[in-house]
This record gives structure tokens, sequence and C-alpha cells, in this order.
């Protein structure tokens, strides 16, 4: 292990807003608004305020599988939150997430509207809503949800953990990046014992299972997050890359990753997402591409 000065901690912690890396900014020890702003509201059932990081892929996906399905009343406005500006921290978006953490949906498709807020909540929503991409009962919807919370439990270790240290975090050591990449190499022999006797994540079928991960650890296997492809020897991971590229595939999933996407290739971003011919028509006068 290299040398490097121990860290005592203080006996008080105390909030340095100078430190945290890339994305300090928009990192807090408190909650709340921090500005007024109302959220803009289109003329689908369903309002999306998101961005197209991991957690926000999910959302938009599993809306393209709807319509890909043709379920029409699952038409969608996808409204771009930019975290970097601190939108997130927004009155209208508080109220609809309190955690200020994308993707939120406002669902205006009943008497009442209703908010749903983290990922996991608005994929078993929408499935349970549409009958779709989830069993009613039994085993089956057992073990898609059992993937799915597997999932949220396990990101945070992908992304705040190896990916933070790894990538963002002002300065690189040892210790956390050896400890954090153990856990994601752990993580992907987890997925690929698991899809060696199944075809998708959690069986024979396509489900909410499949949406939540693949964005995460179907792209680390792509070797498209992080840049740590080779450092993971992704490639390794016969049957992981086997899943990934079929899923990667489906129509619904190119567009899904597209819509509210702000950064790298052009022909790749769809700021905003208001009808299906957005994706033939998309412009970039929304915002301007930020780098990854």
């Amino acid at each position: 292990m290299t040398d490097q000065a121990s860290y005592v901690p203080p006996p008080i912690w105390t909030w340095d807003q100078e430190s945290g890396g890339q994305f300090a900014n928009i990192n807090r020890p408190i909650a709340g608004p921090t500005h007024d702003k109302d959220l803009p509201v289109g003329e689908h059932p369903f309002q999306l305020y998101s961005l197209a990081t991991p957690n926000g892929v999910k959302a938009t996906i599993m809306f393209e599988e709807l319509l890909e399905r043709g379920v029409k009343d699952a038409e969608y406005d996808a409204w771009l939150i930019n975290i970097q500006e601190g939108d997130q921290f927004g009155s209208g978006f508080v109220d609809v997430n309190p955690n200020s953490k994308i993707p939120a949906l406002l669902d205006r498709s009943g008497p009442e509207p209703i908010r749903v807020f983290e990922s996991g909540s608005i994929l078993v929503h929408l499935a349970d809503k549409f009958d779709a991409f989830l069993p009613k009962d039994g085993a089956a919807r057992i073990e898609t949800l059992n993937w799915l919370f597997w999932q949220m439990g396990s990101a945070p270790f992908l992304g705040g953990g190896f990916g933070h240290f790894y990538a963002y975090a002002p300065e690189k050591f040892e210790y956390p990046i050896n400890r954090y990449a153990m856990e994601v190499k752990r993580q992907l022999d987890v997925l690929d014992r698991q899809l060696a006797d199944n075809k998708f994540i959690a069986g024979d079928n396509y489900s909410i299972a499949d949406m939540a991960i693949w964005p995460w650890y179907g792209v680390l296997a792509q070797g498209k997050i992080y840049e740590a492809g080779e450092f993971l020897q992704v490639d390794s991971y016969k049957n992981a890359q086997r899943w990934t590229a079929e899923v990667a595939g489906r129509p619904a999933v190119k567009r899904g990753r597209m819509v509210n996407r702000g950064w790298g290739d052009p022909a790749e971003q769809l700021h905003e997402r208001h009808d299906a011919s957005d994706f033939e028509l998309r412009t970039q006068d929304k915002l301007e591409p930020s780098e990854e």
C-alpha cells in the first residue's frame, strides 16, 4: 500500500464546501429547496423530471418500452433537470422529490396527481399500472423484485463508491479504489453467474430488473462508464457481455438512453422528449452539451 498520512476524524464533523471533487457544488448536508422555481408541465399523463444518468435512464427506458409495446396511455413529457446547475433544489422539484435526486415523476393520469420518486419505485409503479414487465404474483414476481432491489442496494458501491474514488475524487488513494473495485467485480460475478442459466436477469422474460441493472452494470460491461473497462477486466464476464449486447440492441433502450441527455455524441442526445417524433426532430437548443 502506498504511503499517505492517516486521517484523524475531528470530534465534530463540519462541512467543508471546497472539498468533494467534481460534484462538490451539488452536495450538501441539508435537504430542502435553495430557490423558488416551478416545474414545467406538458400535455401528457406523465411528467418526468430527469437527467440521463444511469438512474434516470431506467425511467425513460421503461416509458419507451411501454410505448414500443403499444401502450398509448404511457405517453410522457420528459423535462431535463440540470443537476450541475442545481435544478434539483428548486422548490417545484423538491415538492415532487424531497430527496432532490433524479428521476422524479408526476403521475397525472388519475383524479389527483401522484408523486413517484426513487427509480425503483417508478419502475414498479408503471409496471403495476400497465401490467407489464413485472409478473403479477408468485415466485416470478418475487424473483424480479429480488433483482430490482439488488440493483438499488448495489449501485451505490459502483457509483458513489468505485466511480467516485476511481474517476471523480480530487485525489486518488489506493485503499478506497481497491476496496470498491473488489466489490464491483464481485457484483459483476454475481450477475455473470445468474446470466449463465438465464436469458435475462430474472429468467426467460425481459423485465424491470433488466431495465434497472443495465444502465449501471450493462454499460459498465460495455466499458462506457468511468473508463474502467480494462481496469476491471469487464470482457471476462462472458454471460454479462451476451446479455448487455442483447439489451442494448432493443429499440426502446436505444431511445430511452437518449432522453434528457445533454453530453456526448450530439446524435445520441434528446434534451427533452414530448412526442415520438422528437427523436427524428431533435435539436440542441435546450442545453449546451457539457463534458461527460
